[in-house]
């Protein structure tokens, strides 16, 4: 492995992506930076190549028609959210993103989940998925 992981990529599904019933990985299906490999766009998940310092950051656009929010993921766990339950409320979009800064170990996995009943904007590269290794342990 290098010592050069990062990664950014965009969820581009063709429009407004959920909601649905359950909580899903959202997979960012556009790569634009993918150096190491270790993000995978079709499934969603970044692969730490090594033990080390991390950092990650989401975004997303959304309409007031339902609920949206992301969810950053460190395997099976909820690191950080950005959420809004105002449906309707005085705007019509919503905007919101948050990050972290995780030790992973080799192996560990990071996504970003749909919360159920949540929905975002997935077209126009406007929700987006990163992250880098800021040092190896």
């Amino acid at each position: 492995m290098g010592d050069k992981v990062m990664f950014t990529a965009v969820a581009e599904k063709g429009g407004y992506y959920g909601p649905f019933n359950a909580d899903q990985i959202l997979v960012f299906n556009t790569a634009i930076t993918n150096i190491g490999g270790n993000y995978d766009p079709t499934s969603g998940f970044f692969t730490a190549p090594a033990q080390g310092y991390y950092f990650f950051t989401f975004s997303y656009h959304a309409s007031k028609q339902h609920k949206t929010g992301l969810n950053l993921m460190k395997n099976h766990e909820v690191i950080v959210r950005a959420f809004n339950d105002k449906i309707g409320a005085a705007t019509t979009t919503d905007n919101a993103g948050n990050s972290a800064t995780l030790q992973l170990e080799v192996g560990d996995r990071v996504s970003v989940q749909l919360p159920a009943h949540c929905h975002v904007y997935a077209a126009d590269s406007v929700t987006t998925f990163s992250g880098f290794l800021i040092r190896g342990a």
